[in-house]
C-alpha cells in the first residue's frame, strides 16, 4: 500500500483529476500524488481495454501515461505536480490532434 513517509511530507499543492479538485504534496510527481488519492488505473489500452497503472515509477514502462495541462500521453511517474495541474486519466484510444 502507497503510504507517504511523515518526514517526508511538504507544503500543499492544488490540482485537478479528471476535473474534481485535489491536493498534493510539493515534491511529488503526478503518479504519486494519483496513486495518494487511491487512483490505481491511469488509462486503458487503445486496442484491447486493459487496464493500465504505474507500474515501474521510472519511465520505462509507459503504463502510466496521462494527460497534463491539455497534453496527452505523458509520463506521469516522470513529471513533478505543480500548483493549477489538470491531469486527465485515458480512456481506450485518444483522438488524433489531442
Amino acid at each position: 500500500m502507497f503510504r507517504r513517509l511523515p518526514e517526508a511530507a511538504g507544503p500543499p499543492v492544488s490540482f485537478t483529476i479528471d476535473g474534481q479538485p485535489a491536493v498534493g504534496t510539493e515534491g511529488d510527481t503526478v503518479a504519486a500524488a494519483l496513486l495518494a488519492y487511491r487512483i490505481r488505473e491511469f488509462r486503458t489500452t487503445p486496442v484491447t481495454g486493459a487496464r493500465r497503472g504505474p507500474f515501474c515509477l521510472m519511465g520505462v514502462c509507459f503504463d502510466c501515461l496521462v494527460a497534463i495541462d491539455g497534453l496527452a500521453s505523458r509520463q506521469a511517474c516522470l513529471v513533478p505536480l505543480r500548483e493549477g495541474m489538470r491531469v486527465e486519466t485515458r480512456q481506450g484510444k485518444r483522438e488524433p490532434g489531442r
